[in-house]
């Protein structure tokens, strides 16, 4: 929050220090104004450019006192007064807003190679070991070799498919201490638990056999991950103040220096855990015939791919340790919190619209019956609640922004984007565009069960981007698919809800056709677009008896 304040109140000092403070304030926007001034004269050449519209904006500062959090929010408020395209100034930063489908097609699919790269934040930089990392990597050849290990090996359908059983005994593990808790009809922090869950699933998925990664450091690891979302989706001055660069005056570029450091001691040792049992592993079968196959049966996990991959000389692309480390890291991070983030959407709306808990109880019934836990084979034949997941990231997307940058200049509707300019497709909009989705801000999963009406996620039709589009979209969306979609049917299926005070909202919200206890549906801030407030839930079992698990 104090990053909200000091944007949304940039003047607010304790009366007894106004008149040094204001005084401190004009010297430095005299200084400040000398190097805007400077800055403006010396980029001359680019004033022909037709910018899309703009709101008034500041000398210095530009329009960073519009942008409160939650900035999808704050962009969508913006557009719907100026237009579907805007540019904005942050700092000496120039952006450009999109909010609407047709224009995240045009920007995303029409122009898609001059919008390749992502901007290079002082955090970015710092967590991708400069551009060793995948994520943040500028488009290139590295880049691309990357995207394609991942869609054919690292998180392609083979890999999720073989890694099923990981997320199966998580999911059974959740499930267990929800039923636990449940006898003693205990209040329970879901969110806690999910983000326990996505964590302990992404782990495993990434280093499987080592026990380090597996057993007393994975709640480093969930503390870690949430330090460096906090870190990357923070507003930091130096990114957009070229006064302020190099000064660390929120203090921000010290945590970085702080958790990247344990980070990469927590992959260190995760590595060389995995380098010891691959070690052994090659001595144990030394002496024994046959291909690659390992003699136990055990499946790699994505760690072995990519060491596999570092070890072949004959590999198109050499991977460094900074290579791996800095993948791992990006699936750490980007794989945990937003399919958190998705499931507790998921479970919040569904709860507060009983008539779509209702239909989806029924469906699960149906197929699954009640002798067993729902099973992400299961999927296919569940349309309904592949409806209310689509629905839910229609309209919680767990990264509402898309970022890009634009490597060259771009045309688009008449107005030009000058090369260097940063890009953010408000998928947030996008999922309430009024000419794509008839009563926008309601939860309506039978929008996606009629044949007529298909909608794909995977980036094709663009009124409907939770994982992007085009060359920088998401790689993990074959996981998320399978992931999110399980995790919310078991815990509709085993366990009915008492929605306990801490969860409570109102009944003035949108979309909300039942009268009732309401769980509260306010966002938070940072990076990915999670609940403001922890779901608190009191687990009841629903099945009886319970299935083994």
């Amino acid at each position: 929050m104090e990053e909200e304040s000091l944007i949304s109140h940039p003047f607010s000092v304790p009366t007894t220090l106004f008149t040094s403070a204001l005084l401190l304030l004009l010297l430095l926007l005299l200084s400040l104004l000398f190097f805007f001034f400077k800055a403006r004269a010396s980029s001359k050449p680019k004033a022909h450019y037709r910018l899309p519209p703009s709101p008034m904006g500041l000398p210095v500062v530009g329009h960073l006192h519009l942008l409160r959090a939650p900035i999808h929010r704050a962009l969508h408020r913006l557009t719907l007064r100026h237009g579907p395209l805007i540019h904005v100034r942050l700092g000496s930063t120039l952006c450009v807003a999109a909010a609407t489908a047709d224009l995240a097609r045009d920007l995303l699919k029409t122009h898609d190679a001059a919008f390749s790269d992502r901007p290079q934040t002082i955090a970015a930089r710092h967590f991708a070991y400069d551009s060793a990392a995948f994520a943040f990597a500028p488009y290139g050849p590295y880049y691309r070799f990357m995207r394609r290990l991942c869609m054919l090996e690292l998180l392609g359908s083979r890999t999720v498919d073989q890694l099923r059983p990981i997320r199966h005994a998580e999911v059974a593990a959740l499930l267990r201490t929800l039923l636990e808790k449940s006898k003693r009809r205990e209040p329970v922090n879901l969110s806690w638990e999910v983000i326990r869950l996505t964590n302990n699933e992404v782990t495993r998925m990434a280093a499987s056999t080592t026990s380090s990664a597996v057993g007393g450091e994975a709640e480093e690891a969930r503390e870690l991950v949430k330090q460096v979302a906090e870190l990357i989706g923070a507003f930091n001055l130096e990114d957009y103040i070229g006064f302020c660069r190099g000064w660390d005056p929120q203090g921000l570029s010290k945590r970085m220096r702080d958790v990247h450091a344990r980070f990469d001691g927590l992959l260190e040792r995760i590595i060389k855990g995995k380098e010891e049992a691959r070690r052994s592993k090659k001595k144990k079968n030394s002496n024994r015939e046959g291909g690659e196959e390992d003699d136990d049966g055990v499946v790699k996990d994505v760690l072995d791919i990519l060491l596999d991959v570092a070890e072949d000389e004959k590999a198109e692309m050499k991977l460094s340790r900074e290579n791996i480390k800095g993948f791992i890291m990006d699936i750490f991070t980007a794989g945990s919190d937003s399919s958190a983030a998705s499931i507790e959407w998921a479970l919040a709306e569904i709860l507060n619209h009983p008539r779509v808990l209702q239909k989806l109880r029924q469906e699960i019934d149906q197929v699954v019956g009640n002798g067993r836990i729902v099973d992400e084979t299961d999927l296919p034949n569940l349309p309904y609640l592949q409806a209310a997941v689509k629905e839910t990231l229609r309209l919680h997307p767990p990264a509402p922004i898309i970022h890009r940058q634009a490597t060259r200049d771009v045309t688009v509707e008449g107005y030009v984007i000058p090369a260097g300019t940063a890009l953010f497709v408000n998928v947030w909009s996008v999922g309430r565009d009024p000419k794509y989705w008839e009563d926008p801000s309601e939860f309506r999963p039978e929008r996606f069960v009629d044949d007529r009406a298909v909608v794909d996620m995977r980036g094709q039709h663009f009124q409907l981007i939770p994982f992007g589009s085009g060359r920088r979209g998401c790689p993990g969306m074959t996981l998320a698919l399978q992931a999110v979609p399980v995790a919310v049917a078991a815990l509709m299926q085993c366990f009915d809800w008492e929605v306990s005070g801490e969860s409570c909202g109102s009944n003035s919200g949108s979309g909300r056709e039942e009268k009732g206890t309401l769980v509260d549906m306010e966002e938070g801030i940072g990076l990915v677009s999670a609940r403001a407030h922890p779901l608190i839930l009191v687990p009841v079992p629903r099945l009886d008896p319970f299935p083994e698990i």
